[in-house]
């Protein structure tokens, strides 16, 4: 009985292995660029594709902060870079983009204390629903709003130490997303509210690099949308119940880990030549079309407006 059962599970392991090895091309493993004296900020860097992103800056011996909400996630994650890098210039700050009063105060105390900034990656994100503080929906705060005041308050800095590049963490996602620019930051409607929320945020994501891609045009401060791949993030703990049992074993086997859904962020962050692409979307397979609403100029620009009236700049 034991023997059956051990082959069993031998088989059943050997299988997954198969499934998930050979469904999955490897990723090529990709040279990086030396970045001793350049600064990043990676939001959202204490875990999944923040984590793996700021990993591999500080490998290339960039100085790294991660501006993360729970500071003994960001700590940990912030000696583990160091330990695992050897470079001491990994440091957490802390940042709560469900607070525009915490995205305000971070960026102060970013100005006062570090010279330099070459490197803004807008990682972090959420697929919960629920209202913030300041009375928008989670997602399309956390999402696009929170990043869109931050990625303001620090583009004076950005300029004076161009060239540098702004990459926002997008998602193919964005297919599903409707913006109605009357109704920004109110949560949708409806039995897949949450959903249809995140997908909104995601196309906020695309229309804001876009956007801002024009606005900056000859100052060297060039800007990405990614879609980083399925990847296997703690996004999916917000997942409804009934749904998990169906979505784990999917995210197993065909998702890709956070460090290879990493690489098509550090891509835009550090490959030589992207600047004529600054505004593009871009997927594993380098630049992309997006769906249309991802293309729609004027909504980029009433994007903006709503933004900028909602986060009273």
């Amino acid at each position: 009985g034991m023997g059956w059962a051990l082959l069993c599970v031998g088989l059943l392991v050997a299988v997954y292995t198969l499934l998930r090895y050979g469904l999955r091309s490897a990723p090529r493993p990709r040279a990086r660029p030396d970045l001793r004296g350049r600064t990043a900020i990676v939001t959202g860097g204490s875990s999944g594709i923040g984590a793996a992103t700021a990993l591999e800056l500080a490998r290339c011996g960039a100085r790294v902060i991660l501006a993360t909400r729970s500071a003994r996630r960001g700590e940990a994650a912030a000696s583990r870079i160091r330990r695992e890098t050897g470079n001491n210039q990994v440091l957490f700050m802390h940042l709560d983009l469900a607070s525009l009063r915490s995205v305000r105060a971070f960026a102060s105390t970013f100005l006062r204390q570090e010279p330099q900034l070459h490197l803004l990656i807008n990682n972090a994100g959420v697929s919960a629903g629920g209202t913030t503080e300041d009375g928008f929906s989670l997602p399309f705060q956390v999402n696009h709003l929170g990043h869109f005041l931050l990625t303001q308050l620090l583009l004076e800095r950005l300029r004076s130490c161009a060239p540098s590049r702004v990459v926002i963490v997008a998602s193919s996602a964005h297919c599903a997303g409707r913006l109605r620019p009357e109704a920004l930051g109110r949560p949708p409607s409806g039995l897949f509210s949450a959903f249809q929320d995140y997908c909104d945020s995601k196309l906020a994501n695309v229309l804001h690099a876009r956007e801002l891609a024009t606005r900056e045009q000859g100052t060297q401060v060039t800007c990405y949308a990614v879609h980083p791949g399925f990847v296997n993030t703690s996004l999916f703990r917000y997942a409804p119940l009934w749904l998990k049992p169906l979505l784990l074993p999917l995210a197993w086997l065909l998702f890709l880990d956070a460090s290879e859904g990493a690489q098509v962020v550090l891509d835009c962050a550090t490959q030589d030549g992207l600047e004529p692409l600054s505004g593009r979307y871009f997927t594993d397979c380098g630049p992309r079309l997006p769906w249309p609403a991802g293309r729609d100029d004027r909504l980029a620009r009433a994007l903006w407006e709503g933004s900028e009236r909602l986060v009273g700049l």
